[in-house]
């Protein structure tokens, strides 16, 4: 049988401090050696910047984007991890990777840069397999992260300009296709199954009993009616021997 959860909860977090600790470590490196990460963003429909759908999401603008974005992918992370440990990886591999290349097809003509494409694919896949599971624990995490995110949701619809909503809606797009595919695996509400004893046949049970009474007196008073009527003594055995 499966096992619902990650049986030891600090291990969850192990492939999240990785990624993060990457990120970290790859801007710190770009910002003191004074060079520019961008080229290695994803540039849609153009041939150079197709390799971005790999490496776009180790690349920041700065210190404020990346802790916007570390925060989650920690949390986020680690309840996917935590919660749906046999299929993690392949969902952050599925939405890295298809989300990116959704991205360098529709996107506009610019280096799209960052993790939050990632981030918004795991949100979406955490709550939307917390509703088909109907997982409190889950989608109460993922809210969390929204509400601490600031306006997440809005992320998605093309209000700035000056981020990648692109990026963000195909990350979310992602993420919920991966909770549909995905919504018979890992945890699950919990069912209750009530057990029917079985009773057994026991002809002195006080309904059989009582029933078994009143219809001996029926029959009694019907014969003493049916003597006194006649003369003689009705019974119910047949004639014919």
């Amino acid at each position: 049988m499966e096992k619902a959860v990650s049986p030891i909860p600090w291990k969850a977090l192990l492939f999240p401090i990785l990624l993060v600790s990457l990120l970290w470590i790859i801007h710190a490196a770009f910002q003191f050696s004074g060079l520019s990460g961008i080229s290695f963003g994803i540039l849609p429909r153009n041939a150079m910047g197709i390799s971005g759908i790999i490496t776009s999401i180790f690349i920041h603008d700065d210190w404020s984007h990346l802790i916007n974005n570390s925060i989650p992918l920690l949390v986020l992370g680690w309840a996917l991890f935590h919660f749906y440990p046999k299929v993690a990886f392949t969902v952050v591999a599925y939405i890295w990777l298809v989300s990116g290349f959704w991205l360098w097809l529709i996107g506009r003509e610019s280096f799209h840069i960052g993790a939050s494409g990632l981030v918004y694919g795991l949100a979406f896949f955490l709550i939307l397999s917390g509703i088909l599971r109907r997982e409190v624990r889950v989608v109460g995490i993922s809210f969390l992260v929204i509400f601490l995110y600031g306006s997440m949701i809005w992320g998605i619809f093309p209000i700035d300009f000056k981020i990648s909503y692109e990026g963000h809606l195909c990350g979310a797009i992602a993420g919920l296709l991966m909770a549909w595919y995905y919504r018979k695996t890992g945890i699950q509400a919990p069912v209750f199954i009530w057990e029917d004893d079985e009773i057994p046949d026991d002809e002195n049970a006080y309904w059989k009993v009582k029933e078994s009474g009143k219809d001996e007196k029926t029959i009694v008073d019907s014969d003493k009616r049916e003597e006194n009527k006649n003369g003689d003594t009705f019974t119910n055995e047949s004639p014919f021997q």
